[in-house]
């Protein structure tokens, strides 16, 4: 691995390589052998509905894992870190998709302090993920005036606007009335 490194420069800063450790940023470089690569999808999927019916259907969206969300979520949790976190709750927003760099969910609807809801995490024994699932329903006041829903996202927190942004993308706005309820499955899949 030496040998073809010392032609090579840093994926990280684009030094000059003399090792498998750069000397400008301090970076470990890994050899790309096909096969070792840890791949993280995330896809979810609203359905809006007033009594027993279905009123709108945002099918599955692919969704964005942001940088906090790979540091937090992932990496320190496999670390047993103190800081580490769990996804505990979904958001909704009027806003657009989050970048890498985001934190939190653009526009999130915050009609009350914990306009969250708690997620129901389940894997299976033969898994490679876990589903979230969910119900932001209309008893239970999380919008208290028709809205435009348009973003989804994972958070760790209940309340509105606080922690930080698991993963999270935008979908076609559908009007969210007060009477109706947004049911939402959430899948993260490693492979």
């Amino acid at each position: 691995m030496l040998d073809t490194l010392v032609r090579q420069n840093c994926k990280t800063c684009g030094a000059r390589l003399k090792s498998n450790r750069c000397n400008a940023c301090d970076a470990i470089q890994y050899d790309d052998a096909p096969g070792d690569h840890l791949k993280v999808r995330g896809f979810f999927r609203l359905h809006l509905t007033e009594g027993d019916d279905v009123v709108g259907d945002s099918g599955w969206q692919q969704n964005l894992v942001t940088n906090e969300g790979f540091r937090d979520y992932l990496s320190r949790l496999l670390g047993a870190i103190a800081s580490s976190k769990q996804v505990s709750y979904a958001a909704l927003g009027t806003g657009g998709a989050p970048a890498a760099g985001d934190t939190t969910l653009a526009n999130e609807v915050t009609h009350n302090a914990s306009s969250r809801d708690a997620v129901t995490a389940a894997t299976s024994s033969n898994s490679k993920g876990v589903r979230f699932t969910g119900t932001f329903a209309s008893a239970d006041s999380h919008n208290t005036a028709t809205v435009n829903i348009s973003n989804i996202g994972l958070f760790q927190q209940s309340n509105t606007n606080t922690g930080t942004i698991f993963a999270g993308a935008a979908y076609a706005s559908s009007s969210w009335a007060t009477n109706q309820n947004v049911n939402y499955t959430y899948d993260i899949t490693f492979s």
